[in-house]
This record gives C-alpha cells, sequence and structure tokens, in this order.
C-alpha cells in the first residue's frame, strides 16, 4: 500500500487539489492490486480482508491524497454494505466488477435536513417491477463520478421516519444530475449535491427489503463509514507530522546556527501532536478488531456506533490539530501553496463531515447519560 502511495496516490495529489480533478486515475491503481475489494470476500473477487487491513489502508492513502481516502472510504463503505445486505445477484452484478475498476459511493443525505444525513424527506415510488427516486441530495462524495450510488430514500406510502429503504443505483442512468464542487479542502472528492429526477430502478436492485433501511444504516452502513473516514483522519494527521519533522530537522536559522528542531518550543509543539497520535492509533486499532470480532460471532455492529462515533470525533480534532502544529512550526513556508498548506484545508472537512462533531458530541453526552438519541425524531416520540 505505502509502494502505490508514494508512487501513484502522492505525486497526484498537487494537482487534484489544484484543479479540482477527480482521484479516478488512483482508485484504478488501488483496483489493480486489489485493495477496493479489500472487504469483499475472494469469492466475489475481492481480498477477503477485514477491518484492521481496511483502516491501514485508509490511513496510508490519506498520507498521500485526503481527496482520494475519502473517495475510497465511501466506495469500500458502498461495497461493504452490498455484502452484507445485498443477494448473491445483486453481489456479482456490483461486486465482482470491483476488481477492474467499478466506483460506488453512499448518497443518502438531503439538502432539507443538513447535517442529519440519516433522515430522509425524499420518498421512492412504486410502479410495477421498478421504483421511481426522486430526491436532492447533498454532499454525496464521487457525485456525478461514480458507477454506483447506495441509495437511501423512505419507503413507498412511509408511515414514519424509520421507514426507509436502499437502492443500489447505476450511475449511468438517465435522471442523475450533479452538480458542482468547489470547497476549501479535499477538492478531488467531488462531494457536491446531486439530483435524482425521475430515476427507475428495478426492484431487483433494492437492497435488502422494504423498510429494512434503519438497520441498514446502523449495522451496514455506519460502522465501516466510521471507521474509515476516522482512520483517514489520522492518516492526515501523520502527514501533517512527518512534513513538519522534516522541516525542523532541515531548516536553519543562520543568525544562531541552530536548526528549528534545536528549539524547545517546536519540540514540544511536535511531542504533543505525537502523543496525540499514538493514542489515535492504538484506539483505531482495537476498534477495528472489535468490529471484525462482532462480524465474525454475527452481533449487530451497532453495538460499538457510540465508540465509533467517539473516535471519528477525536481523529478529526487531532488532524486539525496536527495540521494547525504543522502550520505554527513551519511558519511563513507553510503557509504558501503547498503540502502543509493543503493538509491545514483538507483536515477541517473532519470536523463538519457527518455526523458533525457538534452532532456527535449530543449523540456522546445522551448516550452517556442514558438519554434516546432521537435519530428519527417523530415530533413527540
Amino acid at each position: 500500500m505505502r509502494e502505490i502511495v508514494e508512487t501513484v496516490v502522492k505525486p497526484r495529489a498537487e494537482q487534484i487539489d489544484r484543479e479540482g480533478v477527480f482521484p479516478r486515475e488512483n482508485l484504478q491503481a488501488l483496483a489493480k492490486h486489489g485493495w477496493n475489494g479489500v472487504l469483499i470476500p475472494e469469492k466475489w473477487g475481492g481480498l477477503g480482508l477485514n477491518h484492521v487491513a481496511f483502516s491501514i489502508a485508509a490511513a496510508e492513502i490519506a498520507k498521500g491524497c485526503a481527496s482520494t481516502a475519502l473517495v475510497y472510504v465511501m466506495h469500500v463503505g458502498a461495497a461493504q454494505t452490498i455484502h452484507l445486505y445485498g443477494n448473491d445477484d445483486q453481489k456479482r452484478r456490483w461486486l465482482k466488477p470491483v476488481q477492474h475498476g467499478l466506483i460506488g459511493t453512499y448518497s443518502t443525505s438531503e439538502k432539507a435536513t443538513g447535517g442529519h444525513w440519516w433522515f430522509n424527506l425524499s420518498e421512492a415510488e412504486r410502479d410495477g417491477d421498478e421504483y421511481i427516486l426522486n430526491a436532492e441530495k447533498s454532499f454525496t462524495t464521487s457525485a456525478g463520478q461514480a458507477d454506483f450510488y447506495v441509495f437511501q430514500t423512505r419507503s413507498p406510502g412511509a408511515r414514519k421516519p424509520t421507514d426507509i429503504s436502499f437502492f443500489i443505483i447505476d450511475g449511468k442512468n438517465p435522471g442523475i444530475q450533479a452538480g458542482h464542487w468547489a470547497a476549501l479542502g479535499v477538492r478531488g472528492n467531488h462531494s457536491g449535491p446531486i439530483r435524482y429526477e425521475n430515476v427507475r430502478v428495478h426492484a431487483r436492485d433494492r437492497l435488502g427489503e422494504e423498510g429494512q433501511g434503519k438497520e441498514i444504516v446502523e449495522n451496514g452502513v455506519s460502522p465501516v463509514y466510521l471507521i474509515g473516514l476516522g482512520s483517514a483522519w489520522v492518516g492526515v494527521a501523520e502527514a501533517a507530522l512527518e512534513e513538519t519533522v522534516r522541516y525542523a530537522k532541515g531548516t536553519i536559522h543562520r543568525d544562531f546556527n541552530k536548526r528549528l528542531a534545536d528549539y524547545q518550543v517546536i519540540r514540544q509543539e511536535l511531542a504533543n501532536v505525537k502523543i496525540l497520535l499514538e493514542s489515535l492509533k492504538h484506539w483505531q486499532n482495537h476498534l477495528a478488531r472489535e468490529l471484525d470480532a462482532l462480524q465474525a460471532e454475527d452481533r449487530p455492529q451497532a453495538e460499538l456506533l457510540i465508540s465509533l462515533v467517539e473516535f471519528k470525533v477525536h481523529a478529526a480534532e487531532v488532524a486539525s490539530r496536527a495540521t494547525q502544529a504543522a502550520m505554527n512550526v513551519s511558519g511563513g513556508y507553510g503557509y504558501k501553496k503547498g503540502v502543509i498548506e493543503r493538509l491545514f484545508r483538507d483536515a477541517r472537512a473532519g470536523i463538519v463531515m457527518g455526523p458533525s462533531n457538534h452532532i456527535a458530541r449530543e449523540w456522546i453526552g445522551k448516550s452517556l447519560l442514558g438519554l434516546p438519541l432521537e435519530l428519527w425524531y417523530e415530533g413527540g416520540e
């Protein structure tokens, strides 16, 4: 993985950021070596590895390019959701081609409900053996670029917010209109708005049963998404620390003939980041192993939901802290266009990506106090 990152992913990072290029070539290189199917069983053309391998891969990719890492995490998550809830026909049609470069993603959040990405107002219509889907989605990673979308909406005739269903939508289907993506950071992940207008999906591409969506969100979407997302921010923090250490060791103030590394205040700044990173990496590995254990025992992965949310919050904030320290240490050099400046902008995305750290803290606090999360609030329930 490190060889792929050093030779393919990292050299393209500047162009991807500068021009907002979707990192398709990076994803193709990862597919060539099997990494796009990291969690897909060998039977369906994947590597058949575990969440530990996935979390390491996400972090390593993020060290080279955060945009590529986020696209990768969403792709692996979408594929894993099909693996967990799809039938053999769906796995044959949507998972087998992943080894040849097919890219998937989630399309869940809606403009009308903001950061509450799990809550849908759109609703599918049934028309014979087909469903008609209409929705205005926001922040769909790989919007307009993905080969398939794992799409969430209310079931036909839904009576309550938890009555939701999932569908696999072919990216070439008519009626899909992706908006423009222009952002502060992670400029290559194309996480823009996307509109689905009278998109028809055959019943054979409904994922699971109608109304099973709440279970899929809690056990299929959230766990792999959160461990992957948190791991990506671990990688960004590592990249920032490595770049800052390199700069501090190689920069000399000739008036005192001292390297930046010779100043105690610089060493203290770097040490703080290193300590935070070490706590994160051990936690990352522990949670990934816990997910593997739950899956092996066929237990709900939602048992780890709050722990994974806590990990996401901490990882995003450590990445932000690490890139801020990189700016502090490198001064004017870091402020210029370049690796540190890019990492600083990229890291800010971690704070606001769903669940945003403010929303996540509310989940954690309510869980701590034994209060209901009310994710699908019905006005009094």
